[in-house]
């Protein structure tokens, strides 16, 4: 029960206000500046379909990173309790930070699904402020954690761009 409860709380602080809250307070916040797609084109429905994918995808993408994280690596993804163990197996084993890239594709979904140009440079913020954080911060942070085997597998393992095959540990 307490473990269900730390990684609800995580998910709700972190991400829900990230790909939920944020988006929302844009979207009908700067409605008078936010152009969104107009109704009367048939073409927005190509873009609103590649938006509803890449938002189903990422939503899937991230419920799979959380849990390994709670399977795999004995935590939850909120700094203040991290994972025990390093998680290297999943989608883990083709890219550092499918969490991140599940969340990022949330929010490129949304843009696209309402056409808005300020949830696009949500996301885009998102995306850069991560990576800064993740190169200051996150990655130093796992050296001294995990040691070596966090040391190998940065070596093998892109933080972006996936690999075409998967990471075997070797």
């Amino acid at each position: 029960m307490l473990t269900m409860l730390r990684h609800t709380l995580s998910i709700l602080l972190l991400p829900f206000l990230v790909a939920v809250v944020m988006p929302y307070w844009l979207l009908t916040t700067f409605t008078a500046i936010d152009y969104r797609w107009s109704d009367n084109v048939l073409i927005v429905w190509l873009p609103r379909l590649i938006g509803a994918i890449a938002l189903t995808a990422g939503f899937l993408l991230f419920s799979w990173c959380v849990t390994l994280f709670a399977r795999v690596g004995q935590g939850t993804l909120a700094p203040w309790d991290p994972t025990r163990n390093l998680v290297a197996v999943g989608p883990y084993r083709f890219v550092r930070n499918p969490m991140i890239s599940g969340v990022a594709f949330i929010l490129i979904g949304e843009a696209l699904l309402w056409g808005s140009w300020l949830v696009g440079l949500w996301a885009s913020l998102f995306i850069g402020l991560n990576h800064l954080y993740f190169v200051v911060s996150e990655e130093p942070g796992l050296e001294k954690r995990f040691g070596e085997p966090y040391r190998h597998y940065k070596a093998h393992v892109p933080r972006w761009i996936p690999r075409l095959r998967p990471w075997s540990g070797q």
